[in-house]
């Protein structure tokens, strides 16, 4: 398959699985039954995915437990991305109101082909419209806020991950499965497994959703 550029974004007050989580099983994908390289590069041959971060600046992040992260790229800067995740954190509450970003998140997200989100990064596809008509969901004390942003969501309280056009899942460790899923969508189930097996994860089915 073509070497596909997965964009992470981050900003203040994310959460740190929800990007990391994700960002780990992207990284580690590889073609075969290989171990994947210790610094995955853009040129890897053996690996389907070209994993980077994005904030709105270039300017150091300040993730939730006080973890700092220098993005990658600025929304400036970026290159065009094909599978795009947002994830969640308190701090998508003011992003439900930076127009910059809202716009950012929508623009790219039409670019995309695939469009991905961890727990309440769904909240900023439903304040776009993205998730307008679509079945959805998010971290279980968001659900409420989510159906009250775009009353025509058909928010899913019980499963861990929701596929219908958008990829939406439920909170933080949740976004691990997602993305094995969106690897096991766009490669292979056995590719999904193996990459499973490397970080040594029991994949979890979608209706198996716990809170």
């Amino acid at each position: 398959m073509q070497k596909l550029n997965v964009g992470i974004l981050i900003f203040e007050d994310v959460e740190v699985l929800d990007f990391a989580g994700p960002f780990e099983v992207f990284s580690r994908v590889v073609s075969k039954d290989v171990m994947p390289k210790a610094q995955p590069t853009a040129d890897d041959p053996d690996a389907p995915f070209n994993v980077f971060t994005v904030a709105s600046t270039a300017e150091p992040v300040l993730a939730i437990g006080g973890l700092r992260v220098l993005p990658e790229y600025s929304f400036d800067t970026a290159p065009p991305i094909d599978v795009l995740v947002v994830p969640g954190g308190f701090g998508t509450r003011p992003l439900l109101e930076n127009q910059p970003v809202l716009d950012w998140v929508r623009t790219t997200a039409e670019a995309a082909s695939t469009v991905t989100s961890v727990c309440t990064g769904a909240l900023l596809y439903a304040k776009t419209g993205l998730l307008a008509g679509r079945k959805a969901t998010t971290h279980w004390a968001a659900l409420d806020l989510l159906a009250s942003l775009d009353p025509t969501i058909q928010v899913d309280r019980k499963r861990r991950w929701v596929d219908d056009g958008v990829v939406t899942s439920a909170g933080v460790a949740a976004g691990i499965d997602m993305a094995l899923h969106v690897v096991e969508s766009l490669c292979d189930k056995e590719t999904a497994d193996r990459t499973a097996r490397y970080i040594e994860l029991v994949r979890h089915a979608p209706d198996d959703r716990r809170y």
